[in-house]
């Protein structure tokens, strides 16, 4: 699933910021990223923290 554009709860747009989140989380924690990407509200925090990139894994398996 790509990462969505909008957070679920709030409606804050949120998705211009998770390839900046992939790359500082590389070297800070995310907790330290998120606070300097500006989110402050529990929800957009969650949409990073619990996204689950399945894109690179789906497109291992062939189409039928």
């Amino acid at each position: 699933m790509e990462f969505p554009i909008r957070c679920f709860t709030c409606g804050t747009v949120i998705g211009h910021l998770y390839e900046q989140y992939k790359e500082e989380t590389k070297e800070k924690k995310p907790d330290v990223v998120l606070d300097g990407l500006g989110l402050e509200r529990f929800c957009c925090r969650r949409m990073f923290l619990s996204h689950v990139d399945l894109v690179e894994r789906l497109l291992r398996y062939p189409r039928t």
